[in-house]
């Protein structure tokens, strides 16, 4: 289980989130790139990266500079918030970026992704958001009229090999991560599956680490860290160690 730390910016600051509102926005630090060196120095070798400002229809060239330096701090990255144009994506693949993580242009321009993805392959990622299984765009603005399971099938049939799925009603929340939603996505739509929204304690990582299903292979944790719940070493620690059988024993 690999464990993804994340730096979501709003106007050039670290900040998180709850359940994706605007109103209920925390600042975590004011320097994102010292944040992420942190990160670096407690073993990641991915960090998610949201530009909160793009994703709102914001741009802000203030988020992509602070991109840029977090690039320099040896870790991949990936990115995601407001990517909807093929030149979008290639900005950022031109800066260096890893992954790019599409969300709203995966419901409003299916096509162009099925394109994105003939292009670059799996450096491409869909990124869906749902509150109760119904796919919200836009910065979790506005619902589309699609279910997150149908999402993903079609996504995966467009060569989509990965997904980062969030449960909006636990993003930001504390309140454990939707393991059987999460499952049954991956599943369904047979595609590697990052669980991301609702992480709160180690715990979590274990039930997602061992819940038998191996498409279901990372987790992103982003508040649990800010908050003090347990460190980035810890985690990513616990996120290494072997699966157990229900008596205790180790699955090989």
């Amino acid at each position: 289980m690999r464990v993804i730390p994340a730096i979501d910016l709003r106007d050039g600051r670290c900040v998180r989130l709850a359940q994706g509102q605007k109103a209920q926005l925390t600042v975590y630090s004011e320097e994102p790139v010292e944040v992420a060196q942190q990160f670096v120095g407690a073993g990641a070798t991915l960090i998610h990266v949201v530009d909160l400002d793009a994703a709102f229809g914001e741009p802000n060239t203030i988020n992509r500079a602070v991109i840029r330096d977090i690039l320099k701090t040896g870790s991949q990255v990936e990115v995601g918030g407001g990517i909807r144009t093929p030149k979008d994506v290639k900005d950022l693949f031109e800066l260096g970026v890893r992954h790019v993580v599409l969300g709203t242009a995966a419901t409003e321009t299916p096509l162009a992704v099925k394109e994105l993805v003939q292009q670059f392959g799996d450096l491409i990622c869909v990124g869906i958001d749902a509150r109760d299984g119904v796919v919200m765009v836009r910065g979790w603005e506005q619902q589309a009229t699609i279910g997150a399971v149908e999402l993903a099938r079609t996504m995966a049939a467009y060569g989509v090999e990965r997904v980062v799925y969030t449960d909006i009603n636990r993003d930001g929340m504390l309140t454990g991560p939707n393991v059987g939603q999460t499952i049954s996505l991956a599943r369904n739509a047979d595609v590697k599956v990052t669980a991301s929204g609702g992480v709160s304690s180690l715990n979590d990582i274990r039930r997602l680490r061992d819940s038998g299903e191996p498409l279901l292979d990372s987790v992103i944790i982003g508040k649990a860290l800010y908050e003090g719940r347990f460190s980035l070493e810890e985690a990513i620690k616990v996120g290494l160690q072997n699966q157990e059988r229900s008596d205790g024993t180790p699955i090989e």
